[in-house]
This record gives C-alpha cells, sequence and structure tokens, in this order.
C-alpha cells in the first residue's frame, strides 16, 4: 500500500511538470529563497506552477542577512530592511540551488533554468567563482544573476567592497558569461533615490558604457532599472508635460535602437515595476507604445521571493491585467513566453556546448 501510495503521488507529480502548450507564462525572474537563504520546497512551487506556468529560473538571494544581537536582540531579521546589521554574499547558495535541481526528474528539470549567483561582483575572483560552479555542477545552470551592482538600500549595507559598473572585476566576469553563453540577470537602479526631476540619470551613462563593452554577452537589466523608490525618470519641470511624463521611456527607446545595444534586454518584473507601469492611463499607454515597437526585447518576471501560496506567486502577473489587454497579441506572447524561450534555450545549447569542452569526463554526473 505504502509503494502504491508513494507511485500515485509520484505519477500525480510527473503530470504538474507536463507543462501544456497553452501554459500562459514563463517566469524570467525568479527567487527560491530568502534573504535568510530560506524558501519555498521546489516541489511546492512546481504545484504553484502547475499548468499555468510553463518555465521559470531557478536563483536565491546573493546576499544573507547578518543577525546581529546587539543591533536587533531576539529579533531575528528575515528582510534587509529589518535590521541596521550587514549584508555578506553567501556563495552556499550556488550549490544549494544545484542540489536542488539535480534532485529532480528528468521531466522536471526541462522546467527551470539556474542561475549562479553566489560571487561578489566587486571581486576579481568572481569569474573565478563562476568557472567553479560550472566545473563542479555541469549540466545545471544557465546563467548568472539576479546580482546587484547599485540598488537602493542595498548596496550601502553590503560588507566590503562596494559594488561598481567601473570596477573591472564586473567586465571581468561580464566577457567570462559571453565566452560560455551564460544569460546575464542584474540589477543597477537607473538613478538615485529621490533624485531631482529633469537631471541625468546618475547611473545612466556607466551604465551603458558598460553594455556596449560586452557586445558578445546576453544581458537582462532587471525592472527597467527602477528600484522601490527609485522612481521613473521625469524630464526638465519647465519642459511641457507632454515631453515631461515619457523620459523614462525615451530613455529605454534610445537604448533599445542602438545598435551597439542590441544585446540587451528588460525585464518588467517586481511588483514595484509593476504598480508604475499601470499607475496611469497615460503611463500605461505610453509602456504599451514601447513594448509593442520593440516585442523581442522585454521578458516577464515575477521577481517573488520564496512565494507560500498561489496568491502571493502569481499577485505581480495579476497587476499587469491593462497591460496584457493592451499589448498586440504576438507583443504579449512573445513578452510572456516567446522571447524567454528563444533568450534560455539559447544559453542552454551554448553552456552546454561549453562544458562539453571544457569540463572533464570525470566531473560531470
Amino acid at each position: 500500500m505504502l509503494f502504491l501510495t508513494h507511485t500515485a503521488e509520484a505519477q500525480k507529480r510527473n503530470r504538474q511538470t507536463q507543462a501544456p502548450p497553452d501554459n500562459t507564462f514563463h517566469d524570467s525572474h525568479f527567487h527560491l529563497t530568502n534573504y535568510i537563504q530560506e524558501g519555498v520546497d521546489i516541489h511546492k512551487y512546481l504545484e504553484i506552477m502547475g499548468s499555468r506556468v510553463g518555465r521559470s529560473t531557478l536563483f536565491g538571494i546573493p546576499l544573507q542577512q547578518m543577525w546581529y544581537y546587539p543591533n536587533s536582540g531576539n529579533y531575528a531579521p528575515t528582510y534587509y530592511l529589518q535590521s541596521d546589521a550587514p549584508l555578506y554574499y553567501y556563495s552556499f547558495t550556488d550549490a544549494y540551488i544545484a542540489s536542488i535541481y539535480n534532485s529532480l526528474s528528468k521531466e522536471e528539470k526541462q522546467r527551470f533554468d539556474p542561475m549562479i549567483i553566489g560571487f561578489n561582483p566587486a571581486d576579481m575572483y568572481a569569474k573565478a567563482h563562476i568557472k567553479r560552479v560550472l566545473h563542479t555542477f555541469p549540466g545545471v545552470f544557465t546563467g548568472i544573476g539576479e546580482f546587484s551592482i547599485h540598488k537602493e538600500f542595498v548596496s550601502a549595507k553590503v560588507a566590503g567592497e562596494v559594488a561598481s559598473l567601473t570596477n573591472p572585476a564586473l567586465d571581468s566576469l561580464l566577457d567570462f558569461a559571453g565566452e560560455v553563453g551564460l544569460v546575464v540577470l542584474f540589477h543597477n537602479d537607473m538613478d538615485m533615490p529621490f533624485a531631482k526631476a529633469g537631471t541625468e540619470p546618475i547611473y545612466l551613462t556607466q551604465m551603458k558604457d558598460l553594455l556596449k563593452r560586452h557586445p558578445k554577452t546576453t544581458i537582462i537589466w532587471a525592472h527597467v532599472g527602477l528600484g522601490r523608490i527609485v522612481r521613473p525618470i521625469q524630464g526638465s519641470p519647465s519642459a511641457p508635460s507632454t515631453e515631461r511624463t515619457p523620459r523614462q521611456m525615451q530613455i529605454v527607446d534610445d537604448i533599445l535602437s542602438d545598435p551597439a545595444l542590441r544585446h540587451v534586454y528588460f525585464d518588467i518584473s517586481w511588483d514595484e515595476v509593476a504598480k508604475y507601469i499601470v499607475a496611469s492611463p497615460e503611463v500605461l499607454r505610453n509602456s504599451i507604445t514601447i513594448l509593442n515597437r520593440y516585442p523581442d526585447r522585454f521578458l516577464f518576471g515575477s521577481d517573488v521571493v520564496a512565494p507560500t501560496s498561489p496568491e502571493m506567486y502569481y499577485a505581480v502577473y495579476n497587476m499587469y491585467e491593462p497591460l496584457w489587454k493592451g499589448l498586440k497579441p504576438e507583443t504579449s506572447e512573445k513578452l510572456r513566453k516567446g522571447n524567454y524561450e528563444r533568450i534560455f534555450n539559447e544559453a542552454r545549447q551554448k553552456v552546454r556546448q561549453w562544458e562539453k569542452v571544457h569540463v572533464s569526463t570525470g566531473a560531470k554526473k
């Protein structure tokens, strides 16, 4: 009876992993674990995905929130805004994600694209870490990220050297990602918090320079460069309202129309980004215009961290309901599924080929 029960459960689980061709979306931005490296069981996540989500990236959080007793006493912080104690890079996250992935069946594995994140982007040895992970866990990873360079509230809390867009360590790891074929997903605020309207976004020039230095690397700029309080860029206060409102979209348009940046994509993950995009009919129209103009350059991601219920997980997708209704059908299809499949399928193939050449047969699982 016990054997039959286990067999029935396995059959049920296998049915859940066979995503039908009419699934609603793929998730390009998903955190299995949180800032204290705790999260949802992978099979629970598969249940939440059900037949509605076809595929998903798979990564944790590269940073661990320190529980510093003199600061918070018996209160154990689980999020970076709950303590003044520093954050530090947690390299074991990559081994954990690999072990979770390798515990899945062959069919279940096809639904996930694990990402390497347990490195310090300010460290010249970051490339070595990524290479070491690929050698230790061949056949697992498809990309690197989501990691952060400039991120409101977070960057200043990270122990050690502050990450920078001009640090050669970042160039080194992006070059290596391009060599291997790894997709790169990273967070970089376009501007500082509480920036004055009409000023040039403080990190925009450095970011564009960085992107142009790595034309062979597929890069996804998370959240369209926005943050919790890093709001959409506004134009000059003295400019007419018709010129002032769409400044953020003009910046995105300039990037996507630049032939030197054809390797750059944006994701519209996170409920904070959804909040901005559906904030008003005018902003929604501007967003729809840009997405329809560049249907091949955007991906949808939830950016949900360790969801405990379907309601928690699908909240971001549901926030975008006005957007889904306004997009051209072909744009919606590419944003929700097509671009993910094209980008991550190509990355899977390239990374497996690199591993075939560079990873010794004895190391393969």
